[in-house]
Parts: structure tokens; sequence; C-alpha cells
């Protein structure tokens, strides 16, 4: 048997459940985890004993964390202080992802540690026989290629200034080996609103889902994530995955109304600043 821990409001208080190892949800999650970490690459990585450590200076906590991927043979008392003098070489903190495919044991030593809890997200998924896709799509531009001018966008969307992640990321979304559809909604010659599509074996996951302050609820995103599942199906997707922050409301009204239902939460332990592990 193994273990597969839900959120309930707070990762210190889960509600543990039993399953047999290689059940469907746990193959579910597996696939996913898989396909997000296709989906987006990081500046820098390092493979450490079934380990993947990832570095993008600190752009986001996803590509700049530690995820398990494989078997590992090393004592976690060996590896976690392995990870920590990596990061802090780099300059950040150490970061570890907690999916529900990590040992809770695994989370608990994090938290003895003095390890924080950061960005609780869930994953959402829907079957795209099932997808409410009856928003007009017609004001949506799509494109194979991820341009220039899109990523510049959405940095201006996002309020992204450091200039070591304008410099950086673009690179990261080249380096994306799926097959990609990028969206748009242009107003007055500039860039309002973005998403993007990354196809996986029978999935296409929904990313970059983003719209300027100004033109909100007018039905931007609606009309971007449904442009995208729609180009999924026509390209061979039968299901779709996001993630989303726990407590977006709007965000998860938004993928709810879609057709989205809950998956499974994962979150980030971040080590204290300033403080040495032995």
């Amino acid at each position: 048997m193994a273990t597969l821990l839900r959120f309930l409001g707070s990762p210190s208080f889960t509600d543990v459940r039993t399953y047999q190892k290689g059940n469907t949800m746990e193959t579910t999650i597996k696939k996913i985890e898989d396909m997000s970490l296709n989906a987006w690459p990081s500046h820098k990585m390092e493979l450490y004993d079934g380990w993947i450590l990832r570095f993008s200076y600190f752009y986001t906590h996803r590509t700049n964390s530690v995820e398990q991927f494989g078997t590992s043979t090393l004592p976690w008392r060996e590896k976690i202080p392995y990870c920590e003098q990596v990061y802090k070489r780099l300059g950040t903190p150490a970061i570890f992802k907690i999916s529900p495919l990590v040992s809770p044991d695994f989370d608990y030593m994090l938290e003895n540690r003095g390890y924080s809890v950061q960005h609780i997200t869930n994953v959402m998924t829907v079957d795209l026989d099932n997808a409410v896709l009856d928003a007009s799509v017609t004001d949506v531009l799509f494109s194979n290629e991820i341009p220039d001018f899109w990523i510049h966008s959405l940095f201006d969307l996002k309020r992204t200034t450091n200039p070591i992640h304008r410099s950086v990321v673009p690179s990261m979304y080249r380096a994306i080996l799926k097959e990609t559809i990028c969206a748009s909604i242009t107003k007055n010659g500039e860039i309002i609103a973005t998403g993007l599509g990354i196809l996986d074996r029978d999935y296409i996951g929904i990313y970059a889902i983003h719209v300027r302050e100004d033109y909100r609820r007018r039905g931007y995103a609606r009309q971007i994530c449904t442009g995208l599942l729609n180009e999924g199906k026509k390209r061979g997707a039968s299901h779709a995955y996001l993630q989303v922050v726990k407590n977006n409301t709007s965000a998860e009204k938004l993928y709810s109304s879609l057709g989205f239902q809950y998956s499974y939460t994962y979150w980030f332990r971040v080590q204290p600043v300033g403080t040495r592990f032995q």
C-alpha cells in the first residue's frame, strides 16, 4: 500500500487515503506530473538520484525547485543538505515540490527543518467530450510557434520587470519540445490576453492565461481557454489539465464553468532564508 494526500485547508492537516500502488489515480497524477515537467523547462537542471534540481533565477517556484521523478537510493538526510548547497551556490533558497506522489514523511522532515509552505496549487482536469466550449473565439489568434512579441507581451501583462527574467525566460519557452498552441487577443495593436496550450500524449495542458487588468471581466479568458481546448481536440487531445493557485477564486470559477474538476493538490516547501543547516 502507498499513501495519497488530499489537501484539506492546510498541508499540515491532510486526509490520508490509502490506495493500491499503480491504481488509476496514481497513474493519472504521475502522467500529469511528467507532462508538466515537459511543458515548462527550466533554464538549468541537474539529475540527482531520482530527483531533478531545477533552476531559473527564481522566475517561478515550479521552474526553481526539486522534483522527485524516480527511485531514490540515498537517504533524505544526505540529499536535502546537498540540494540546499546547490541552491545556495545559485543564490536562491532550496525549494521542494510536494505532490501526492511524495512521501508525507518527507514533507514532515522539511517542516521540521523550518521549511514553509508556499504556492499551494490545485490541478484540475477535464474530459474534452464533457467540456463546455460554447464561447465565441472570433477574437482569438492562434500560432503554432511562440513568437518573441507574445513573450514580451506576457511579461507586460504579468508586470515582469526583472531584467534577468526578461533575458532568460524566452529561451525556456523556446526549449519546449512538445507541440504548442499559442493564443492571444489583440486590441488597438497590443496583446491584451494570452494563453498557451501544450500537447502531450492525449492531453493538452493550459498555461499562461493572463488578461490585462483594464480588459478583465469581458470574457476574454474564457475565449482563450475555449479556443485552446477546441484546437487541442482538433489535434488529437481527449483530456486537458491546468494548474491554479489555491484561493484564486475567479480563475477556479472560470475553469469549473468550462467543465474542469479538481484532481489533486501540490505545494512547495521553501527553505527559511538565512538558516544554515548541518
